[in-house]
């Protein structure tokens, strides 16, 4: 049976209904005086969204924020309902409220130098005080809030510092990933890193027998059928372990999308089972050297001679593509047609190579060496005369290729989030562990304010955007329309990381510089996320543009 709530409870029910009720106030005069600024006959025009870069993307940032505050309100509320919220959980959300909070109030950081301030996008600081006025107490005594907090996770080593508010099922499947990931990736990755090597085969074997590459594919062509959420509780505790290990299921996530959503019926025979069975390894291969996110710039030339299309042209930051056995290629079918209409994908087939012999005839490479999110290895391709069977052009007819790959942006971008959040509680683990054993001036660091301070901040910031990325997930798999939800989960997710992997190399001090400790490893692997599947600055005109358009 539920317990009964005790006051404390009740009252945090009702400052976080009131905080987040505050800071959507806040928001919705905000994107008023922003649209002033860029709209004409009510709509937004593109050469005043320019002008005004730094009052939309500042409008992004607060609207991220805002959702954060909701979800964690939300959050507390549903565990306080089921008799779950004990005292870790309880401040984490204090702490995580009263910062966004006074964030929203004094400048969101949108990187490490610049800021998103009220006054950024028309609104004075004193009405914007008046807004938060309901939710004061929550941004008041934050320091003995982390201390408590720090004091608490030190003693209570628990999988996650905190429940998340998950199901049975989905509670059982991050704890067996967990295992997994402590068990086979843990104590190997800094090797593979250091190495610049390829996860082994008998780590993907065992992936696959745990049903990793066929998550989200349905039953019925062999996969385990689980919703969006699911995929983020394995990608976050894949990712934990070791970036490159947690994004090996985001290729196979990418093509199982675009062949169950837009495939034929032969090709979702031919491909659904044996990616669900990790028979096939897929890669995206979409990127071009000049077109970086604007992909309906791209050049790649796929010319049709009876029964193939020979693929001719350049790709670039292709991952793990030496490997893979199928290719999602975005090339130009139609060249008379501008921007993304002669666009079409192909579900090419090629021999999996080795780094002696990586590439088949028609095709070569160069490896990009990386700073991190190694593990799978980035390349640039050059396609000469590439061949493809006809019958691989995805959904059977040209010039749909960019509007498939639009469907499978969503996720992609909830699963690069939820790969944040794995990356932030590695960092959080090692920050943690590190700060407890190492002793200065007679006494272990954590026991210095800015140090636990730093600790606890991390905690609550990966609750926010791990209940911000689940929401999203949620309305994934209830067909709702998400992709606004997905990139302020992607583009939150990605800053939280790397504050994660940055503080925790503060808090090894030199040693988070050394190769030999994980800390500088994560440090390498967040930096990537922030550009990954668009970057911050790309995901914030893109949400900026939803909340000015003012569509549902």
């Amino acid at each position: 049976m539920p317990r009964e709530s005790d006051p404390l409870e009740t009252d945090l029910a009702r400052l976080g209904h009131d905080a987040a009720a505050a800071a959507a106030d806040v928001l919705l005069e905000a994107t008023a005086a922003v649209r002033r600024r860029v709209a004409q006959d009510g709509r937004p025009v593109q050469r005043l969204l320019e002008r005004e870069q730094r009052a939309t993307h500042a409008l992004a940032w607060l609207a991220t924020y805002v959702e954060g505050v909701r979800q964690l309100a939300g959050y507390a509320q549903r565990l306080q309902a089921a008799g779950r919220l004990g005292e870790v959980e309880r401040l984490i959300v204090e702490i995580g409220l009263g910062e966004y909070l006074a964030q929203i109030e004094g400048g969101i950081p949108m990187s490490q130098s610049e800021f998103a301030r009220p006054a950024d996008m028309g609104l004075s600081a004193p009405v914007v005080a008046r807004r938060l006025q309901a939710a004061a107490a929550l941004m008041g005594g934050n320091a003995q809030r982390r201390a408590r907090l720090v004091e608490l996770m030190s003693t209570r080593r628990d999988s996650t510092f905190g429940d998340c508010g998950l199901d049975a099922t989905l509670a059982a499947i991050r704890e067996q990933m967990r295992k997994f990931a402590d068990r086979e990736v843990v104590p190997r990755a800094q090797a593979w890193h250091r190495a610049n090597s390829y996860i082994p085969f008998d780590v993907i074997a065992q992936m696959s027998a745990l049903g990793v590459f066929g998550l989200t594919i349905t039953q019925d062509y062999g996969g385990l059928g689980l919703g969006r959420e699911a995929m983020c509780v394995v990608s976050e505790e894949l990712a934990r372990g070791y970036i490159g290990v947690g994004s090996l299921g985001t290729r196979s996530e990418i093509a199982a999308e675009l062949i169950m959503s837009a495939g034929t019926p032969a090709q979702k025979r031919q491909w659904l089972p044996k990616l669900a069975a990790g028979e096939v390894l897929p890669t995206a291969v979409f990127t071009e050297p000049d077109s970086g996110s604007d992909l309906a710039s791209l050049r790649t030339r796929a010319v049709r001679e009876g029964d193939v299309y020979k693929v001719s042209g350049n790709k670039t930051w292709i991952t793990h593509p030496v490997r893979a056995d199928l290719m999602a290629l975005l090339v130009r079918t139609d060249p008379r047609q501008d921007g993304h209409r002669g666009l079409s994908i192909l579900l090419a087939a090629k021999p999996r190579g080795t780094d002696a012999d990586p590439f088949p005839v028609g095709m070569s490479g160069t490896e990009i060496e990386t700073l991190g999110y190694r593990g799978l290895k980035e390349y640039e391709i050059a396609f000469d005369g590439f061949e493809v069977p006809a019958a691989n052009l995805l959904g059977g007819v040209e010039g749909r290729g960019f509007k498939q790959l639009m469907q499978t942006f969503e996720s992609a971008r909830i699963q690069t989030a939820a790969r944040a959040i794995g990356v932030a509680q590695a960092a959080l683990e090692q920050a943690l562990a590190y700060a407890g054993e190492r002793a200065q001036f007679g006494r272990p660091i954590i026991k210095f304010p800015r140090v636990a301070d730093k600790i606890a901040m991390i905690a609550a910031e990966i609750m926010i955007v791990r209940q911000l990325t689940y929401f999203a997930a949620r309305r994934k798999d209830s067909g709702a329309r998400c992709d606004l939800e997905a990139g302020m989960a992607k583009l939150l997710a990605a800053r939280v990381a790397w504050a994660a992997a940055d503080n925790a190399v503060q808090i090894h001090g030199g040693n988070g510089f050394a190769l030999e400790f994980p800390a500088s490893r994560l440090l390498c692997d967040a930096r990537i996320l922030s550009i990954l599947e668009g970057t911050a600055e790309v995901q914030a005109q893109i949400i900026a543009r939803r909340l000015l358009d003012g569509a549902d």
